[in-house]
């Protein structure tokens, strides 16, 4: 809900539980009032008639206050915009209206001919906020900085900071610190999300996983970004954030330019770290993720089984034995087009190889469809190897610097995607791909950071950093229009590339490359944090885990770890023994069976995988799903008991697998001890009220 004030000048945005309040003073200044539980529009009101306090010639009485703060007069904090035209910098800007309709607040100011456009909207209790720059003058405007929104935090004493940290292999793991005086910046500098940050922090002063105030804000930006956490001088926090890492240039407008900056969400909680990804996940499930009522197929990929030595007799094996024990989905991986018989060519080419696809991809997915299965892809489109006939073409068409190395990682450069010629080739590549064969599936990877991003000839060589993610969501778009039927999967390494923006264009993401169960326990942990259970792709692979660590686990606790997320199984199944096949036909039996609560539930996190027990449960209506883990036990310990949550207080619950009957908060003891019996173990507990 959005209400405006008799007077104009103040608004508040209200969800179930929270509210959002900024103030216009009369001599222009906009300022923030209120983050927090619900409030009326009087109480509003009567925080927008506090006089802001005297400032001094080494303090701004703005800093700490203001919604969106510009470079340029009297302020001292981080500016969320810095703009540079010829002989001057920095913003003096004018309000000129406002629009609140349709639940969407816009506020417009101007500076000579930029514009500047603040957009509100509350989802929920999530509020989103994003900015418009534009352009309507005779002069160019360099755009240095222009992030997304500044949000104000109230005063608290003792704030502690969430972030989820990484690489490769090892993503989203998440750590809790407290917060000093200063700056906290994360971010990526690499052209694409990346591996050591995602785009999500969190704020708390003593909040437990169901209790307590948390503060937390998302940004929804495929490319470089930037999150800075700032305790102010005056014990105030902020948070700003947007695309870019730096301040060096994003975009230069000319005359009817703009640049829309990606949308930075946020929630307010006292429902502890839970309550806050509960909220979370309804929102992307409700708001960002397509289709997101659909549950995910239990899928197949061949890339463990073949890496590169493929072959359409030799896919349609692993296919029918992927069908017989359940699988949905069956997914072709790298090694199907061109000249692509490792990694060193044809990237690129995207056609399907003579030698291994005679016919093309169409008889493999006519005969996988024939085995009732849904048929998929792996394409890496915005890269190219030099052994590749359109890097032979086109060299230009790569990311470089005049007269420098071009950096190869993986054997393979990055395509410029801001080039219209680039984006029309992938076009017409891929849509001519997706026309030749019932394909319902793509695997979209990204396997490699921008290097010597340069762009010779063009007058503002370094927009690339943002136009090459326009692009990419450009494309993603026009290719779901034309191919409603087929889904997409985000994958960049692992977890790469996974923020609100690629959710808002992708069905799901792959979590990471790194597949041994128990690392993956913590991995999922801090995904969990923002994101929900429908998107997180988790593969079942063979052990001991080659790939990896060689550690060896249970097929069963490979499974129940899986189960967490979307299933996959990656393992090569042609050499599993029919006693293995059989135990995989019952677990993926078992896992459709829990699919929908899994997928589209709400995330209760029972015990965190710090060693010892580790569980979770889901919760949809009457159905409840517990997935417990045990990782090590030590001298003879008994498995603790967990408080089951989110159930009905006065109802009854049984227990399939046990037959216990359960009151609504109770505690899940007996089922646990004689589930779990030693080290990598693993159980599902299915409850159903009656």
């Amino acid at each position: 809900m959005l209400e405006t004030a008799e007077n104009g000048r103040t608004w508040l945005l209200s969800g179930p539980t929270s509210s959002y309040a900024l103030h216009l003073t009369e001599s222009g200044e906009l300022l923030h009032l209120h983050w927090g539980p619900a409030i009326a529009l009087a109480d509003a009101e009567a925080l927008a008639a506090v006089p802001l306090p005297h400032g001094s010639s080494f303090e701004s009485a703005l800093d700490g206050r203001e919604e969106y703060p510009v470079e340029g007069g009297p302020r001292f904090t981080r500016p969320a915009l810095s703009v540079r035209t010829p002989g001057r910098r920095g913003t003096e800007w004018a309000f000129e209206a406002y629009d609140a309709q349709g639940g969407e607040l816009r506020l417009t100011f101007r500076d000579g001919g930029l514009t500047v456009a603040l957009h509100y909207r509350m989802r929920g209790d999530v509020v989103e906020r994003w900015a418009v720059l534009g352009n309507d003058g005779a002069e160019p405007l360099e755009l240095l900085r222009a992030d997304s929104a500044t949000w104000t935090l109230p005063h608290r004493e003792g704030w502690r900071l969430s972030q989820l940290h990484g690489r490769w292999a090892a993503e989203s793991r998440l750590t809790r610190a407290q917060l000093t005086y200063g700056e906290k910046i994360i971010g990526s500098r690499r052209g694409h999300t990346g591996h050591p940050h995602l785009p999500w922090v969190a704020l708390d002063t003593d909040a437990t996983e169901e209790r307590g105030e948390v503060f937390t804000a998302a940004l929804g930006w495929s490319g470089s970004w930037r999150i800075a956490v700032a305790q102010l001088p005056d014990a105030r926090v902020q948070i700003t954030g947007g695309a870019g890492h730096d301040d060096s240039g994003l975009l230069l407008l000319g005359d009817g330019d703009s640049f829309t900056t990606p949308v930075f969400a946020a929630l307010w909680t006292d429902g502890g770290f839970g309550g806050a990804s509960r909220t979370w996940h309804a929102y992307q499930r409700e708001h960002v993720i397509p289709d997101a009522e659909q549950d995910r197929p239990v899928l197949f990929n061949s890339w463990e089984a073949t890496t590169f030595d493929i072959s359409e007799e030799q896919q349609l094996v692993l296919a029918r034995r992927a069908a017989d024990i359940g699988v949905e989905l069956f997914v072709v991986d790298d090694g199907w087009f061109g000249a692509r018989t490792s990694d060193r060519a044809g990237l690129g080419d995207w056609t399907p190889n003579p030698d291994r696809f005679p016919e093309g991809l169409k008889p493999l997915a006519d005969r996988v469809h024939g085995l009732g299965m849904q048929f998929g892809i792996w394409v890496e489109p915005e890269m190219v190897n030099p052994d590749s006939d359109l890097y032979r073409a086109h060299p230009d068409w790569v990311q470089f610097q005049e007269g420098r190395t071009r950096t190869e990682f993986r054997n393979q450069l990055m395509l410029n995607l801001a080039r219209e010629d680039v984006q029309e080739y992938l076009w017409e590549r891929l849509d001519t791909l997706l026309s030749s064969a019932p394909i319902d599936y793509v695997k979209w990877d990204f396997n490699r950071c921008f290097t010597d991003a340069g762009w010779p000839g063009d007058p503002y060589p370094q927009r690339l950093w943002v136009d090459h993610v326009r692009a990419l969501y450009a494309l993603l778009d026009r290719l779901r229009a034309k191919h409603p039927g087929v889904a997409f999967e985000s994958c960049s390494g692992g977890g790469g590339r996974i923020d609100l923006g690629i959710l808002g264009r992708t069905d799901q993401v792959w979590t990471s490359d790194n597949t041994d169960p128990l690392d993956r326990l913590a991995i999922q942990h801090g995904f969990s944090q923002i994101h929900p259970a429908r998107v997180m792709a988790a593969w079942v692979t063979d052990s001991p885990n080659v790939q990896l660590n060689h550690r060896v686990s249970s097929l069963k606790f490979r499974f129940v770890s899986s189960f967490a997320g979307v299933l996959g199984v990656g393992g090569d199944l042609s050499e599993w023994t029919d006693a293995e096949l059989a135990e995989a036909r019952e677990w993926v039996e078992l896992y459709k069976e829990i699919r929908p609560v899994v997928q589209h539930g709400d995330l209760y996190r029972l015990r965190a995988p710090e060693g010892g027990l580790s569980a979770v449960q889901y919760v949809r209506g009457d159905e409840t799903v517990v997935l417990a883990w045990l990782q090590s036990q030590h001298y003879g310990e008994p498995v603790p008991a967990v408080r089951l949550r989110g159930l009905d207080a006065t109802a009854s619950y049984e227990c399939r697998e046990t037959g216990e009957i359960h009151r609504g908060a109770v505690l899940l003891h007996h089922g646990l001890r004689t589930g779990l019996r030693g080290d990598l173990d693993a159980a599902v507990f299915r409850l159903r009220r009656i």
